[in-house]
């Protein structure tokens, strides 16, 4: 099997705010740093757990231009670049292009629900409007509509920088039919943190991870011993891994992991933007309890 596009573990990076709310540059590139040495083997900047939903295209290019620059070509750096308008996606990707981005994950319009034809003419757009690498995001929960299997075969097949999927829709069965139609020069990544075994196993090569944010050295161990074949090992590694992949949604993302990455790296991720609000007492005191019980709050 083909080596996963831009690696194995991408984090979806939480976007540091400052106490009065404003983006916080230096800490998203502190914070980028820290991911390269804990796991990660690239970044996805201003994704769903980035709340770039609720940052401004000032803030969006000056947070993306200080991770990139603090990256300095040493791991792919790949900027969520969706939106639910064909057009304000491609003026958003002409944008970002110049801050030396080395890819785009770019979400099914949400809100529209297009039909699988709509879906196909919008990343069509998208692929024709760029020479950047794309990863096509399927996440029905938030979108509201799923991108089948044969659409994004369909669109791999005519457009070569589409390279690979971030499949969110919790589904072993069509991650399986992904694999089935799609290239193999197509990465499959799954989306959620707790199936990346079975999705592996159904031919997924990574993920596009919350957890990473936190923990991505346990991911990538899951993954290094299933490619090994120690299959069992990565089960037993997995069944550790779940609990606290779940407990970063004990809250709407990105509320709980916000609150993980100001206590396990020391580096100030601040509150969530509203409409997202802080992390209610008694979760607080869950995760707190959940992070000193796999050892990642430093003393």
């Amino acid at each position: 099997m083909a080596e996963a596009y831009f690696g194995r573990l991408l984090t979806a990076m939480v976007t540091p705010f400052n106490e009065d709310g404003s983006v916080n540059c230096e800490a998203a590139a502190d914070f980028a740093e820290w991911l390269l040495a804990n796991g990660s083997d690239g970044l996805v900047v201003e994704g769903s757990t980035g709340e770039a939903a609720t940052m401004f295209m000032d803030e969006k290019i000056a947070v993306l231009k200080a991770v990139v620059e603090r990256i300095n070509g040493r791991a792919p750096v790949i900027v969520g670049a969706g939106t639910n308008c064909t057009a304000s996606t491609i003026e958003l990707i002409n944008a970002v292009e110049a801050c030396g981005v080395d890819g785009l994950l770019v979400v099914g319009p949400y809100y529209n629900k297009p039909t699988q034809e709509g879906y196909y003419q919008h990343f069509a757009a998208v692929a024709k409007s760029t020479t950047l690498p794309i990863i096509v995001y399927n996440v029905p929960g938030r979108t509201g509509s799923n991108i089948e299997p044969k659409t994004i075969a369909r669109l791999a097949a005519e457009f070569p920088n589409i390279v690979a999927v971030k499949e969110a829709a919790g589904n072993v069965a069509q991650t399986a039919e992904l694999f089935r139609v799609l290239p193999e020069s197509v990465t499959i990544y799954s989306g959620d943190d707790g199936l990346i075994l079975p999705f592996m196993s159904v031919g997924a090569r990574g993920v596009i991870s919350v957890l990473g944010n936190i923990g991505g050295q346990m991911l990538q161990d899951v993954m290094r011993l299933y490619s090994e074949g120690k299959v069992a090992e990565a089960a037993e590694l997995n069944k550790k891994l779940v609990p606290l992949a779940n407990s970063m949604f004990i809250e709407s993302n990105p509320i709980p992991v916000k609150y993980a990455v100001t206590k396990v790296t020391g580096i100030a991720a601040g509150e969530p933007r509203l409409p997202l609000t802080p992390i209610s007492e008694a979760n607080a005191a869950k995760l707190d309890a959940i992070l000193a019980e796999y050892g990642l709050v430093k003393a």
